[in-house]
């Protein structure tokens, strides 16, 4: 009968203990929703554009259509710069974070043996046009007066012979010279007019003008030596790097001395305009049927915590593909088939280019809903 009173302390102390545990059970319950459910939180309103102010709060639960991972990258599309010839790399003008102008020389290779095949091609060609004016003017005045006066001084040599042999021919008749007289004052006779002849042919050919077979002979050869300048300094043009945009230099991936390959896929550096920046998000193949061109949208980054960048749907991929975005979840499902969309974002000047975000695509209703009031008007 003494245990009695024991028992029952020990009994009310496990009762009071049970109570306990239940209310900080249920206290819990409270406060933590159930897995699945939807807590409804306060809405924060979107960044516009120009607004410097930072939108605080949480992703709130229900306020998008669909939702995906992406990427900053610039309007243009980071341009990767390199070059097409083999050299070494001469020097680089420019460093990261630096503005550059459309056709600005960013960077030189090498290019002194470039130069000795212009010089070389270059003297060529006026070889050849040298060749051609010569063709097209015919002989000079001086060369034309000689041929003439060799043409003058072999009628002279023919008609003395002629003398010569009418001469002979006469005393050998009267019988007062030999027969062999007579046949060497024939002989150089003969050979007097063959040497006149050929006097005519050649001051003919020095007076006439260029035949159109040499004239064209002599261009064609202008023409292949003009297309092999034109070639060597297409290759020295090469040597010369120059920006194809306007832009910023995001990254520099090669230096001075080092080789530049054709057969190698690594640029010189990485330009974009970042003026204005877009997020590529690649969305689920099962949500893609709720997208729409201009539809609103904004991202946010780990990096800027809650803070929202707003814009809108500025065009949709045509093909579904792998994803390229991952964002290192262990759930993460990296077999799924994605759609890219663009989304061109209206205050970007704090995101840099190649930054992970988080895209969020809204229904018109939500983003009216949330959208900044319009001023008011004045009195």
């Amino acid at each position: 009968m003494r245990l009695i009173p024991y028992v029952v302390i020990v009994i009310g102390t496990g009762v009071a203990a049970q109570l306990v545990i239940a209310s900080q059970t249920m206290s819990m319950n409270e406060v933590a929703p159930a897995p699945g459910a939807t807590v409804a939180k306060e809405a924060a309103p979107l960044r516009s554009a120009g607004d410097r102010s930072v939108a605080l709060g949480p992703l709130i639960a229900e306020d998008y259509l669909v939702a995906a991972p992406g990427r900053i990258e610039t309007a243009s599309e980071e341009v990767a710069i390199g070059a097409s010839v083999i050299g070494l790399l001469a020097e680089v003008n420019v460093k990261e974070g630096d503005q550059v102008r459309r056709g600005q020389v960013i960077a030189q290779i090498e290019n002194e043996d470039y130069k000795a095949t212009l010089a070389k091609t270059e003297a060529q060609l006026r070889l050849n046009e040298a060749q051609l004016l010569r063709v097209n003017n015919g002989a000079r005045p001086q060369e034309r007066l000689q041929a003439l006066a060799d043409v003058r001084q072999a009628e002279a040599v023919l008609k003395n012979a002629a003398v010569s042999l009418q001469r002979q021919q006469t005393l050998t008749a009267a019988g007062y010279t030999a027969q062999a007289a007579l046949d060497q004052a024939t002989r150089e006779n003969i050979v007097a007019r063959q040497k006149l002849e050929a006097a005519k042919h050649k001051f003919a050919l020095i007076d006439d003008p260029a035949r159109d077979e040499d004239v064209a002979i002599a261009q064609a050869q202008v023409d292949v030596a003009r297309a092999a300048r034109d070639e060597a300094q297409a290759e020295l043009n090469k040597t010369v790097i120059r920006s194809p945009i306007d832009g910023t230099v995001l990254r520099v991936d090669r230096h001075p001395g080092e080789l530049i390959s054709t057969f190698l896929d690594t640029p010189i550096l990485l330009v974009g305009d970042t003026s204005k920046l877009n997020a590529r998000a690649e969305v689920d193949e099962a949500d893609i049927g709720k997208l729409r061109l201009n539809m609103p949208a904004y991202v946010t980054a780990e990096a800027f915590g809650p803070q929202r960048f707003a814009g809108h749907i500025l065009r949709i991929g045509h093909i579904v593909g792998k994803k390229n975005v991952h964002t290192d979840e262990p759930q993460e499902r990296t077999d799924s088939k994605v759609l890219e969309v663009l989304i061109q974002l209206d205050d970007q000047s704090d995101l840099p280019p190649g930054l992970r975000v988080n895209a969020f695509m809204l229904a018109p209703k939500v983003a009216a809903r949330q959208a900044p009031p319009p001023p008011a008007a004045a009195n």
